[in-house]
């Protein structure tokens, strides 16, 4: 660890809360006076659930130089302290392991988390739709209102996005970009003339620009099922000049932490350039500032000429090169472009291209050659099969075994290929697309296909490398409590329910998926993940206890505290004068973020959780008939054979029930 980042983790403020913090008197340093031995911090009257499963509850920790120094009961580890020791007393309160994101755009999501209004966790559309006019009523030429992902139209009530001519009711003047997933985009008749297209734009390759009875293009584009239209045409947006990226990436990375994230692998992404698109949270990490701990891989720029890519890249940049805070982690998600699925469900499943392997090969000899890891991401059964031809081929000349590369999605990945992934060495990263897209797949599949979509209970079973993400935060939200109460529940954030019990987690096991297991994939596995003697001090306290809240309640948990290497990086609370963490607000002024702040924060989360679409009657609906929450019948998808003529060479083992229920 740095000094420099040593020297950061300096006093604490507030130490007016004698019942929350207090200094050890003088003379309570232990017996032996090793002052090597003495804690920086001390946390106790907790119920700590650490995942060391040689010591899996504990009462208190003790820490020292960014790492826990020891775990265990009150009186052991109060020993430790001395009159320099913080001492916070969480009153019976709940401590988990920090939790660790397998596959987030945190990079990207940073540039832009100021600029966007933020649609996650909102329950009703009308809510939204004032959201939107507020934000419209303080943005100034030319800049636009961005309503970027992580949410689905399932979420609202009223189940259905705005119309076009809603939004230019709400702002006839102001450009207004809305993603929703990577299915569509809508555009006021503002933003379609900011970004130039008329009825002569040609059509897009894999998309649509739909248009009027004139040709004119009508600001609705669908991706068909290529989603370049969609983030190309975001790209044309104004962009927010390198000081406030900083200050916007500081902003994300503090709402991570206020739901209790202190790690994360960043995935790469489209439109984002490496070095580039880097500086700013290398200016970030140069400066001490990070606050969630950064893997980052590399994500192939160039079609056609991705190999040229990664051989410059091994070349120039060492696996594994920085700290502990911000660290290269190898290649992905994207390889080669021919290799890329996409998930939008309302689309039929696309066949990638003969030239794939070919392609794939020439990339995945290059990273083996070098010993980088990869990530590959992969919807469908049949893209995963046809690379696992590819990696086997390169394994049969140089041994793939101890890089931890692994597939990401994996939504309908068979049992044949989690046997072949596991034979080769790698891992599946899941993330909670499916809570978001859940009832569209239904809709096109069938439920009998959505039952193990992915089939994460059977992936542990096998004993497959396996950890949780979020692919935020354009396809779903940045939430990890929704992943969480998803791989929990087996329930779409519109309440349907998905998967039969046995598809299901229990909560510790959910927990490990962000915390332990995810250790494999960042390549740092015994360093994080548990509370835990010589492990990094990461930890958070949940708004409610974790183990014991009601189900409908998972997804509303916030953290009232989260330390990152022993620095309380979010306080909240009881707990916001310990906060170590300030940041300036956020910029520009007219931000969203000044105004309705992060998931669930534009209201009261306690009362969006009440009224939580789950806790509505939807738990009586069987779905055989027209539903009033769901606004449409599921009975006809629920009985209907997959449109597919092959079920085992399609779905491989999805389409079976021997083992998915």
């Amino acid at each position: 660890m740095k000094t420099t980042r040593r020297a950061f983790l300096g006093g604490v403020s507030g130490l007016a809360l004698p019942t929350i913090v207090s200094r050890a008197r003088a003379g309570d340093s232990n017996s032996n006076g090793d002052a090597a031995m003495n804690a920086d911090t001390v946390i106790h009257n907790a119920k700590i659930t650490t995942l060391d499963r040689t010591n899996p509850v504990a009462s208190a920790v003790a820490i020292k130089d960014g790492k826990f120094l020891a775990v265990g009961s009150d009186k052991e580890v109060l020993a430790l302290a001395d009159d320099k020791t913080r001492k916070i007393d969480l009153k019976g309160r709940r401590l988990l392991p920090g939790l660790i994101d397998n596959h987030l755009h945190i990079i990207r999501g940073g540039l832009n988390f100021n600029m966007e209004l933020r649609w996650d966790g909102v329950r009703s559309l009308a809510d939204a739709m004032d959201m939107l006019k507020r934000q419209v009523a303080v943005t100034p030429a030319p800049q636009w209102v961005r309503v970027v992902g992580g949410f689905t139209e399932h979420q609202f009530a009223e189940k259905r996005l705005p119309t076009i001519e809603e939004i230019n009711a709400a702002a006839p003047d102001t450009p207004v970009f809305l993603l929703h997933l990577y299915d569509r985009a809508l555009l006021n008749a503002a933003a379609v003339r900011a970004v130039g297209y008329t009825r002569d734009t040609p059509e897009p390759p894999g998309g649509e620009i739909t248009r009027d009875a004139n040709g004119n293009p009508t600001g609705l584009l669908l991706a068909k099922p290529n989603a370049a239209i969609l983030y190309a045409t975001l790209a044309k947006g104004p962009k927010l000049p390198f000081d406030y990226q900083v200050n916007s990436t500081r902003h994300f990375m503090r709402e991570l932490n206020r739901l209790g994230v202190t790690g994360a692998i960043d995935a790469g992404g489209g439109f984002q350039n490496y070095p580039e698109d880097y500086a700013v949270i290398q200016k970030l990490s140069d400066d001490n500032q990070l606050t969630v701990r950064l893997a980052y891989n590399l994500f192939t720029q160039k079609p056609k000429q991705e190999k040229e890519d990664f051989l410059n890249w091994t070349s120039s940049v060492k696996y594994k090169q920085g700290d502990d805070y911000f660290r290269h982690n190898g290649a992905g998600e994207m390889l080669v472009f021919s290799a890329a699925d996409f998930e939008d469900f309302r689309q039929p499943r696309p066949d990638m291209p003969p030239e794939m392997e070919g392609e794939l090969e020439e990339v995945v000899r290059v990273l083996a050659q070098n010993r980088w890891p990869w990530r590959l991401h992969a919807t469908y059964d049949e893209t995963i099969s046809r690379s696992l031809d590819v990696f086997e081929k390169v394994n049969r000349d140089i041994p793939l075994q101890g890089l931890n590369w692994f597939f990401d999605h994996a939504e309908t990945i068979s049992e044949k290929s989690i046997d072949r992934i596991s034979a080769l060495g790698g891992g599946i990263a899941v993330q909670h697309r499916m809570a978001y897209q859940g009832e569209y797949f239904v809709e096109r599949y069938g439920a009998g296909a959505a039952e193990a979509t992915p089939p994460v209970a059977r992936m542990l079973e096998k004993g497959v490398k396996v950890s949780a993400g979020t692919d935020a935060t354009r396809v779903a939200s940045y939430n990890p409590w929704v992943s969480l109460n998803w791989m929990i529940t087996g329930k779409t954030v519109g309440g349907l329910r998905l998967y039969p019990q046995r598809n299901c987690l229990d909560r510790e096991t959910a927990l490990r998926m962000w915390t332990e297991n995810v250790t494999w994939f960042s390549n740092d596995e015994g360093k994080r993940g548990r509370i835990e003697k010589g492990q990094f001090a990461d930890a958070c306290v949940p708004s409610k206890d974790f183990f014991t809240c009601p189900d409908d309640e998972i997804s509303f948990l916030t953290s009232d505290l989260t330390m990152v290497g022993g620095k309380i990086v979010y306080g909240a609370g009881d707990f916001s004068k310990l906060d170590e963490n300030p940041v300036p607000p956020a910029m520009p002024d007219w931000s969203p973020v000044r105004s309705f702040k992060g998931y669930a924060a534009w209201g009261d989360p306690e009362g969006a959780g009440k009224n939580s679409l789950q806790r509505m009657a939807i738990a009586s609906c069987g779905c055989q008939s027209s539903c009033g929450v769901h606004g449409h019948d599921h009975a006809s998808a629920w009985g209907s054979k997959l449109p597919i003529s092959d079920l085992k060479s399609f779905w491989g083992a999805l389409g079976c029930s021997c083992w998915a229920v």
